[in-house]
């Protein structure tokens, strides 16, 4: 073989690079067991919640130390070390995935200076309604709702205030140049978030994150395994962090008149609206009962000691002071009232109203306190308190947190947790003047709000120089460390959206990768097992390039960081069956050789180069599928897609270069090497079979097999995951037996009426429960998350139906433990991201249709293959989704239509052309070769001297699938009975439906020209 040096050598570096890339492992595990014997040490356990705490701690102390040195190259800190190793995705290592939308409204309002332009709102109330099921970016659907709602009005006196866009925008400028303004704005906008997410996770100690940005559709991807806080890891990850210092506006007479005046405004029209007369009584308003703080010495001071609030029935209010209290007097010079939890936002909403805001300073803002005043015995109330606050002209707070260059937490002298900031020069003058004029005015309070509530609004005695201060609002330690984090990254540009979330416990992912490893140890041993029993001593050698190609495949995923995940497992196996099918042609072509009388040596020389077309053609195709799985998948279904596009290059390489290199070297040491065993020697060689007569009968087969499919798909449909139809996908193991109906019952009340889908899932005491219960809602209930209030929902619906009262809600909520009742895996997908990975979905399968045929096309110069190969990729699709529409609740594993399902549509679709691709070459060889022989004699005779590699190929890589179907973890096994249905159809259809289809569509006088085709150049003997 001409070229062997080359070849060697790139072997020898790829060799060398691979174990380089393993030599990591070393020190990066001698750190791993310091930090396992400093938590035993201090925890006094080897397992256990306390024991990873410790271990964590010992790993985040040293993430940025130099732990290991390659001398004269280069210092490795333990990030830098685990960044040179394969990450296991979370359901190998449980932890938590989340999709985060970059909410645009709020830009647009910030570029038009707030504007309340009436069209400008309903245009951006509509494009947030579009946005739930358009796939369009936001900006594009903000000037379609525009155009619908504009009328007379125009963009450009909207957003030509905004100096920032002064440049850009002025009084004449057309809707069209606004609008590509602001996109690009948006654009800056949603990278600089992307980053500024990015510098979060990076704080949060997360080992190997997987963080991406899908620019396109606003889209932040991050998958934080190992995180074992996922609700802080969420705040840390969404919270704008916008921290401002306002001066106060006193209330006085005149203020507390205002509202008077206000409540009596809202009366009147609140009557002429219902219709009321002047009898009108509201049901209830606030008495405040204060008290005050003593010195030791007796003196009353005006710090309040507690507020407590009564309900006063029947008493004369209008709509404000029916559920608003103002300030009569001594809650403080910057209160303006109270009022409770549940009316917040409503008397923000009747300050806010126009003719309201008249009445008061045109500079006035209001802000609520973040933490509710104390009640008795100095419990938090159900209180809180609304302060008045002074916007500048500019419309923006005279001091943020841009001007933040340190934050850091710690005790502060009364015990509580402050948040410690240090400002640049700038900014520390800027408070210097504040703090002074507040001095100057008596002692006045300032505001500290952090995403427009007040944590803290102290009085000032006097100026505050050097550019320090400290913030307390009831925060404890982890608070306050994460949010002195956030505050030294940066606010967000925009807010963020969770659109779709996972969680996955420990225990699940610890549960997949055993399940994982047997199944990929069992199918490598029986596949190198056959490969040994049918080809004697040219399986050995197979083994040999098989290893090779695993190593491999480890080292290069390892060195581009990819991230292993289930589906990549089963990359892997079937990379693993790929791989033998590129030796299975090249085995098989040697032995035909061999059997027309052709020496060894001749045989392999002619084996190998007669075997690169089809190999190439093959590879080709996955590549394409994979390319494509690449572009359209999300996550998992992306790292499969890499996974598989790896697998084919390093099978390329090792099964015909290497394993050529290999069989020469064996050749050149003993002189002779088999090819076949006793048993399999003349196995396949004289099979004569009249395919083509067939090709009716198959026809009728396979139409009654696609109506049979179509029939299932109409009428029962499929089981579709949250993936497609949006929702909360829990999965939860329980200490008893409960029936599917009975959970659906107790869970139909706490999910607010919403009947829950309930399925068994790998055991009796293990269920799958979607709901689409608030699935819509984005903001937080009364100050409690959404993801929270579902799972306290699911919690409920738990407990009832297992009548297990002493259940706590930590116990449920807690995927770290190992045993009881418990939520192993969280799944939220928005409806945005739902119809997003539905339309990916489609988009996949039609351009990997599309590009597919385009190569058959280019290949064979002949529109027929295009044709047959595409008709019988329909009919495998169409089947493989029959079946699981037919047997899905039926076969006692999971058969979710789900991102995995449409992996194994397309891989089903590489496989099959790959062994339609195999016979059509062989036809096209034929055709040349055998110019005197009718079509059907040459298309029977082509299959014919395939089938061996067809069953041969067939029966290792469904062997392979059979070993993930049975030994997999429960995740997997949906993907793995597509897969084999897939192996068996397709299969079938290259040989019945795809070839016949080209039978019957070449003519006689076409079959006899000679096709003309370029052959992949290749370096042979």
């Amino acid at each position: 073989m001409q070229g062997k040096g080359i070849i060697k050598f790139f072997l020898v570096v790829m060799l060398l690079v691979t174990i380089f890339q393993y030599f990591f492992y070393i020190p990066t595990s001698a750190v791993e067991n310091d930090a396992a014997d400093y938590a035993e040490e201090q925890s006094g356990q080897t397992e256990g919640e306390a024991f990873r705490t410790q271990r964590a701690f010992f790993l985040d102390s040293i993430t940025d130390q130099e732990v290991f040195k390659i001398p004269l190259l280069k210092s490795y800190t333990y990030q830098d070390l685990k960044q040179q190793q394969l990450a296991l995705g979370l359901d190998l290592k449980g932890g938590m995935s989340i999709v985060l939308q970059v909410d645009l409204r709020d830009f647009i309002r910030k570029m038009a200076r707030n504007s309340q332009d009436d069209a400008l709102e309903k245009a951006i109330e509509a494009a947030s309604q579009a946005q739930k099921t358009s796939q369009d970016d936001y900006i594009t659907l903000f000037e379609s709702s525009w155009n619908d709602v504009k009328g007379t009005s125009r963009l450009a006196p909207i957003f030509s205030r905004n100096d920032a866009l002064t440049d850009d925008i002025d009084q004449n400028t057309s809707d069209a140049e606004v609008i590509r303004v602001l996109r690009e704005k948006a654009d800056e906008t949603v990278v600089a978030t992307y980053g500024l997410v990015s510098r979060r996770i990076d704080k949060l100690g997360v080992v190997q994150p997987n963080i991406t940005l899908d620019a396109e559709r606003n889209l932040i991807l991050a998958e934080l395994p190992g995180i074992e806080n996922p609700e802080a890891a969420r705040r840390v990850m969404t919270t704008a962090a916008n921290l401002e210092f306002f001066d106060v506006l006193p209330i006085d007479n005149t203020t507390i008149q205002a509202l008077v005046n206000a409540d009596q405004l809202l009366d009147r029209r609140k009557k002429i609206a219902d219709g009321r007369d002047s009898n009108y009584v509201a049901e209830v308003t606030y008495q405040i009962d204060t008290t005050y703080r003593v010195t030791d010495e007796g003196n009353l001071t005006d710090e309040i000691e507690s507020i407590d609030s009564l309900e006063v029935a029947n008493q004369t209010a209008g709509p404000l002071f029916s559920i608003f209290s103002p300030n009569n007097g001594n809650l403080g010079p910057a209160v303006l009232g109270i009022s409770t939890k549940g009316n917040l936002d409503k008397v923000t909403e009747l300050l806010e109203d126009r003719e309201v805001s008249r009445l008061f300073p045109r500079n006035a803002i209001y802000r609520w306190e973040a933490e509710p005043l104390p009640g008795q015995d100095n419990q938090p109330s159900n209180l809180y308190a609304l302060y008045q606050l002074n916007m500048p002209r500019s419309g923006e707070a005279p001091l943020s947190g841009e001007y933040i260059t340190d934050a850091s937490s710690s005790p502060d002298p009364n015990g509580q947790i402050a948040v410690n900031l240090r400002m640049n020069p700038e900014g520390s003058q800027i408070w210097a003047r504040m703090t002074t004029d507040a001095a100057n005015a008596g002692n006045r309070q300032v505001a500290i709000a952090l995403d427009d509530r007040i944590v803290s609004a102290p009085r000032v005695n006097g100026a505050i120089t050097g550019g320090s201060t400290a913030i307390t609002g009831g925060f404890n330690t982890a608070e306050a460390r994460d949010l002195a984090n956030i505050l030294q990254v940066g606010r967000l540009p925009a807010d963020l959206i969770p659109v779709q979330e996972s969680i996955i416990g420990p225990s699940l992912g610890a549960e997949n990768i055993r399940s994982s490893m047997v199944a990929l140890i069992i199918g490598f041993a029986l596949v190198l097992l056959f490969m040994i029993v049918y080809y004697g001593g040219a399986g050995i050698v197979s083994i040999l390039s098989l290893l090779l190609n695993l190593v491999f495949i480890f080292g290069a995923l390892a060195s581009l960081g990819t991230v292993l995940t289930l589906p990549g497992i089963a990359g892997i196996l079937l990379t693993i069956g790929m791989a033998v099918d590129a030796n299975v042609i090249i085995y098989e072509r040697i032995r035909e050789e061999l059997r027309i009388g052709k020496t060894l040596v001749n045989s392999i020389a002619d084996g190998y180069s007669n075997s690169y077309s089809a190999i190439i053609d093959a590879n080709v195709t996955t590549l394409l599928v994979a390319g494509v799985l690449m572009y359209f998948g999300v996550g998992p279904i992306k790292g499969f897609a890499v996974v598989l596009a790896i697998g084919v290059l390093f099978t390329m390489f090792t099964a015909v270069l290497v394993n050529r290199l290999i069989i020469e070297w064996w050749l050149g040491r003993s002189g002779n090497i088999t090819f076949w065993t006793g048993f399999s020697k003349n196995l396949f060689a004289n099979v004569n079979v009249d395919w083509m007569g067939k090709r009716k009968v198959a026809y009728g087969v396979s139409a009654l097999l696609v109506l049979g499919s179509l029939a299932a798909i109409f009428t029962r449909g499929f089981d579709l995951s949250v993936d497609f139809q949006g929702g909360y996908s829990y999965v939860v193991e329980l200490d008893q037996e409960v029936a599917g109906q009975d959970l659906s019952a107790a869970l139909t009340a706490p999910f607010g009426g919403n009947l829950p889908t309930v399925k068994s899932v790998g055991s009796d005491n293990t269920y799958n429960i979607v709901t689409k219960y608030m699935v819509d809602q984005r903001d937080d209930v009364d100050g409690v998350a959404v993801e929270t209030v579902v799972l306290t929902a699911l919690y409920d619906g738990i407990k009832a139906a297992t009548g297990n009262n002493d259940l706590t809600f930590e116990q449920f909520s807690n995927s770290e433990a190992l045993s009881g009742t418990r939520v192993t895996q969280i799944n939220k997908v928005g409806p945005t991201i739902a119809d997003d990975i539905k339309n990916s979905a489609y988009w996949a399968a039609g351009v990997g249709l599309l590009f597919i045929g385009l190569y058959l096309l280019i290949r064979f110069s002949r529109f027929r293959y295009s044709v047959g190969a595409v008709v019988a990729l329909f009919h495998d699709s169409i089947i493989v989704m029959g079946v699981f529409a037919l047997f899905w609740g039926r076969l006692g594993f999971n058969m979710e239509v789900d991102q995995a399902f449409i992996a194994a549509i397309l891989t089903v679709i590489g496989y099959s052309i790959n062994d339609t691709v195999i016979v059509f070459d062989r036809i096209r060889e034929f055709l040349n070769t055998y110019v005197s022989l009718d079509k059907t004699q040459v298309i029977n005779n082509a299959i014919n001297s395939t089938v061996s590699r067809t069953v041969i190929t067939s029966l290792t890589t469904a062997l392979v699938v059979l070993v993930l179907l049975l030994f997999g973890g429960d995740s997997i096994k949906g993907f793995a009975f597509a897969l084999l249905v897939g192996i068996i159809v397709g299969t079938y259809s290259s040989i019945f439906v795809a070839t016949p289809i080209v039978h019957d569509l070449m003519d006689e006088s076409e079959a006899r020209e000679t096709v003309v085709t370029t052959e992949p150049t290749v370096t042979t003997v």
